[in-house]
Parts: C-alpha cells; structure tokens; sequence
C-alpha cells in the first residue's frame, strides 16, 4: 500500500493521539460502563503500536546513514589493515 510522504511520516503521531484519545474516553466514561476496559486496550494498543513504528523507523535511517558514511571499496590510507589481528 502506497501513502504519500506527508501521511507516512506523521503515522505514528496520528496513532499516539488517537491512542490517548482512547484512553481518555475510557477514563471520562469510568470503569462503570462495560467498554471502557476496551477503549483502555484499544488505546494503549495504538500507543505501543506508534512507539514500535518510530522505533523501527528510526534505526533504519540510522542503519542506511551508517552505510552511507562507510567507504565503498572496504578501505582507506589509515585504516586500511583496521580489524585484522598481525601474526
């Protein structure tokens, strides 16, 4: 499935908000009405949810940004023998 950029990239706020909206609606309407221990689910579900999508999020970029810093032909002037144990 296809999302434009600005979509993507504001998911996990959209999910965080509509998460603590939940949780809000299930505190407002108390313990006494039957579904509020599911808007409590529901909410935290969509919390953890936009926490694991920024998590992953954010390692790839930081995994993709390691690569692209790394030089390509595996070596340099100074640390061309870097890793490897003399003997």
């Amino acid at each position: 499935m296809w999302l434009p950029t600005s979509i993507y990239e504001r998911l996990p706020q959209f999910l965080l908000i509509l998460g603590l909206l939940f949780m809000s609606s299930g505190w407002y309407l108390g313990f006494d009405y039957s579904l509020s221990i599911l808007y409590f689910c529901v909410g935290g579900a969509c919390c953890l949810w936009s926490l694991w999508i920024f998590t992953r999020r954010l390692r790839h970029r930081q995994v993709r940004q390691d690569h692209k810093q790394r030089p390509e032909n595996g070596g340099g002037e100074s640390g061309e023998n870097e890793g490897q144990i003399a003997g």
